[in-house]
């Protein structure tokens, strides 16, 4: 199964630290990371899509991808 994740954040180090983490756990970059104001809360914010790949499980909507 492919699994699919955007991973967001405030354009600080923890947003740079999450995506970190994800690498480490075997996710992959997928595509360029997106950049945009957000007005309501005043700050700029980060985001980007990773992807991985595991093997010997199905796909079910309850799957917590954060796990896997």
């Amino acid at each position: 199964m492919k699994v699919y994740r955007f991973l967001t954040g405030p354009d600080d180090a923890s947003f740079c630290h999450k995506v970190t983490l994800a690498l480490n756990r075997g996710w992959a970059l997928h595509g360029s990371p997106t950049y945009a104001y957000n007005a309501e809360a005043k700050i700029m914010q980060c985001g980007q899509a990773v992807v991985k790949d595991v093997p010997g499980k199905d796909y079910t909507p309850d799957i917590k991808l954060s796990e896997q």
